[in-house]
């Protein structure tokens, strides 16, 4: 048996009952202050700025496609003109290719004979730097030697003359 269907239940002493009385009293107080219409309210504005938000998606969805039919046709206009634009410019490209073979006949012509000039300078710089480089180490070992045989002799009168010599027969 359910407990508010005892004699208990309806006791003054009872705290189930007071809990009781509380909640309906809660609830009558709710409903005399507008509470039900507040919460009414509330949802109706909801209700209505969701209606709004599909009317704009609506009218957003209309004008997107109308832009896309638009935008395709555009597409279809510009590939077509792409197509004319493409056979020109392969006009044009066979065009430059012979006359760019010619130029670059000539322009290697010319280059080849550059680096064969260019060639020619570098191996005289090439052999002068070399037979700068080998008086110089033979000057080195010369005067090397030298001071070493004068190292070993305190004074040699024929050393020194060879030595004022060599600055003269270098240059």
């Amino acid at each position: 048996m359910p407990y508010f269907l005892t004699p208990y239940f309806y006791s003054w002493d009872s705290a189930e009952l007071w809990v009781g009385v509380g909640l309906v009293l809660f609830f009558v107080i709710l409903i005399l202050a507008g509470v039900p219409r507040l919460v009414a309210g509330a949802l109706d504005a909801k209700a209505a700025k969701i209606q709004s938000d599909l009317d704009e998606a609506a009218r957003l969805r209309a004008e997107a496609e109308a832009l896309l039919a638009q935008i395709r046709q555009e597409k279809a206009e510009a590939e077509a003109q792409a197509a004319e634009m493409l056979a020109a410019a392969e006009a044009d490209a066979r065009r430059m290719e012979a006359d760019a073979r010619v130029r670059l006949e000539e322009s290697l012509a010319r280059r080849e004979a550059m680096a064969e000039r260019k060639i020619a300078q570098a191996e005289a710089q090439a052999t002068a730097e070399v037979k700068a480089a080998a008086v110089e180490l033979a000057a080195a070992a010369a005067e090397r030697i030298l001071a070493d045989r004068l190292a070993a002799s305190s004074t040699d009168p024929l050393a020194d003359q060879a030595i004022a010599q060599i600055g003269s027969r270098l240059n």
